[in-house]
């Protein structure tokens, strides 16, 4: 078994937020899957299942070096994708998935710098696993990126509310009212003004 004493205090602190971040990307992807159509539901879905995996295999991981992820960052987790999966009800479909792959540039980073963390101590076990980890992270990045992308071939649909239910698409009616509302700020005589002033302060 590692010594737990080999870990440095970041390590501690890294694997728990790890812990919570692969289990956030995990409710929010399974949930955002359930709403939009197609290819991101399919990426999303698949998402899910390999945070899952991740989650499984990191709380191991963590005990051998006698560090508790649960469940304290689990509860942390938890209550971060719920408040993401809440945020998605004013979204559309677009803004949704590219603030999912958000989800996993996050984990993918943050095993990065556990890696070198665990390399620069010397432990190439751990760095290995977490850069395996990284990898497959990435790999899913990438293919929910281009997923998101790929929603530009079909703006009207990726337009509609990413939340199909009347709450969604009340959110969504809540948040287009307000973008109107500052386009029309933007194009009135006060906007004008204000964009003067700030150019000529600039100046």
């Amino acid at each position: 078994m590692p010594d737990p004493q080999t870990l440095h205090p970041a390590e501690h602190r890294g694997l728990r937020e790890l812990q919570a971040a692969s289990r956030h990307l995990a409710g929010h992807w399974q949930r955002l899957a359930a709403r939009l159509p197609g290819e991101p539901a399919e990426v999303l879905e698949r998402g899910a299942a390999i945070a899952r995996e991740l989650v499984s295999e990191l709380r191991g991981r963590a005990a051998a070096y006698g560090v508790e992820v649960f469940p304290a960052a689990q509860l942390v987790g938890a209550r971060g994708a719920g408040l993401r999966g809440a945020g998605d009800v004013l979204l559309e479909r677009n803004q949704a998935m590219r603030a999912a792959v958000l989800d996993a540039s996050h984990v993918a980073v943050l095993l990065g710098y556990l890696s070198e963390i665990a390399e620069g101590r010397g432990d190439a076990t751990l760095a290995a696993w977490e850069r395996e980890w990284r990898e497959r992270v990435e790999k899913l990045e990438r293919a929910a990126r281009a997923a998101a992308i790929r929603l530009g071939a079909a703006p009207d649909a990726a337009i509609e509310p990413a939340e199909p239910s009347t709450l969604g698409r009340a959110g969504h009616a809540v948040a287009v009212g307000v973008g109107s509302l500052g386009e029309a700020i933007d194009g009135s005589a006060l906007g004008r003004m204000a964009r003067r002033r700030r150019f000529s302060g600039e100046g």
